[in-house]
């Protein structure tokens, strides 16, 4: 996958519409975000739902296991490589039942078509996305947007819920408190529609003010 916009082209609408903003990307420097190969939606979803509450050394750990399960180890799994595996050895693997039923439902729902194939998600909008793959059980609106940024490369994209999102707006434009999702949706319209490279940013607010 790519990105699906100029982040050049980006950076200097946000720099040209919001003085803060720009103050903050001239900062925080270039805009490095490059999504990595994206398998198949199904693929991306499993490892989403693994990693779920989490660090990332734990999840890796037991995203590797279960995928070592699967008849093609750590390289495609499908839907009928899950299916073939019995929950108890999904157990040992180190998932949750939460997260077990959730990767059944991931994997029903692939089969049935509610989760479109890679080349029909790059087909559709934000919004229809969205709609689509929250219909799986143990996947959120949070979970969609990062797949929609650092998968898809969708340019629009802003995670008003994300705490990080909201701790670099307070940072970048010196609010007392965090923006309610409802305050920083308004704040965020001048943005588009780049409000995913916006949301970079705003990370990156929070990475600069840790730093010595």
């Amino acid at each position: 996958m790519s990105l699906t916009y100029d982040p050049a082209h980006a950076t200097a609408h946000l720099s040209d519409v919001d003085p803060l903003m720009g103050e903050l990307i001239a900062q925080a420097g270039p805009f490095t975000l490059t999504p990595p190969p994206t398998q198949s939606p199904f693929h991306a979803l499993l490892r989403a739902i693994v990693y779920q509450q989490l660090s990332g050394k734990a999840a890796a750990t037991i995203l590797g296991r279960v995928l070592d399960l699967m008849p093609k180890g750590r390289g495609r799994p499908k839907p009928s490589d899950l299916d073939a595996l019995d929950d108890a050895s999904l157990r040992a693997a180190g998932l949750s039942r939460n997260k077990l039923l959730a990767l059944r439902d991931l994997a029903q729902k692939t089969d049935d078509g509610t989760v479109p194939t890679l080349a029909a998600l790059k087909k559709m909008d934000d919004a229809e996305v969205l709609a689509r793959l929250t219909a799986v059980r143990g996947i959120g609106a949070w979970t969609v947007e990062m797949l929609l940024m650092f998968r898809l490369g969708r340019p629009d994209v802003l995670p008003a819920t994300d705490l990080g999102v909201q701790k670099g707006f307070q940072l970048t434009y010196g609010t007392e408190a965090l923006p309610k999702p409802k305050e920083l949706m308004a704040a965020a319209e001048p943005w588009r529609p780049y409000r995913s490279v916006a949301s970079w940013y705003l990370w990156r607010a929070v990475d600069l003010s840790k730093a010595p």
